[in-house]
């Protein structure tokens, strides 16, 4: 599964993973914080995909991943992370 790596200077980051993302855009009109853009790069399927335009607006609050209808993207609060257990 690859996932692109999350930025670090806001309270929260995304994870997309680009094999599944299609390019719908709801995660970024639904983004309350407007961090969210697609990206200019194609994924394998030809689709641009989103990342995290501005990385300090980001909260980790996941509505990104609620309504995206794939699971191809989500958020976390960096505090979260920082306290997950490490493989």
């Amino acid at each position: 599964m690859a996932e692109n790596a999350p930025a670090v200077k806001g309270k929260g980051t995304v994870f997309v993973r680009l094999e599944v993302c299609k390019g719908c855009s709801y995660c970024i009109d639904f983004c309350p914080t407007k961090c969210l853009a697609f990206s200019k790069e194609f994924n394998a399927k030809g689709y641009h995909y989103p990342v995290l335009a501005k990385p300090e607006g980001c909260v980790g609050c996941d509505l990104c991943g609620l309504y995206c209808p794939d699971f191809a993207i989500f958020g976390v609060r960096l505090k979260d992370l920082e306290k997950a257990p490490r493989k």
